[in-house]
């Protein structure tokens, strides 16, 4: 007899914006998982760009034709809000050795604390050196970002960082 649990995991973070290397993690998180919630934390610590309601419906419109993926915000301790969630897995993605040293600790404390495991995916190589941070610094100073975030992020960050634009 086979038996087979259903797996629920979050992928959390700030996505302030999405970058094509969270896609790409999250793509391959549902290669592994049966269901998969994006979830948009509020991270006091750093200022946004777009609100967290924006981020929700950017990321919610790039996954509408994914049936197994879900979007949400969440404030508070992640480890918490996945538990609540009903998740037993935490997807991160790692993209170089600095990411790897802070989320191992990260790791180690949601299993001691909530029995949550994570399961860490490299990010593609061609995404490697990418961050919602990095993004925003070189579209504010008038970089093309454009082949690293999704056409959708694009055009609302154009909006976003140019005001007159919209007029």
């Amino acid at each position: 007899m086979s038996y087979k649990n259903h797996i629920k995991a979050v992928f959390p973070g700030s996505f302030d914006p999405i970058t094509n290397g969270h896609i790409d993690v999250a793509m391959r998180g549902l290669k592994m998982f049966d269901e998969l919630v994006i979830s948009v934390g509020d991270n006091q610590a750093k200022s946004e760009l777009f609100s967290a309601e924006e981020r929700v419906e950017m990321i919610r419109e790039i996954f509408a034709g994914q049936s197994r993926v879900s979007v949400e915000s969440y404030s508070g301790l992640t480890v918490e809000y996945a538990r609540q969630a009903g998740a037993t897995v935490m997807l991160r993605g790692l993209r170089n050795l600095t990411d790897v040293q802070y989320e191992f600790q990260l790791a180690m404390t949601n299993r001691a604390v909530a029995g949550i495991e994570t399961v860490f995916v490299m990010t593609s190589e061609r995404y490697g050196f990418v961050s919602s941070t990095m993004i925003r610094e070189v579209a504010t100073l008038g970089g093309d970002v454009s082949e690293l975030i999704p056409e959708l992020v694009y055009s609302r960050l154009k909006d976003k960082i140019n005001p007159a634009r919209r007029q």
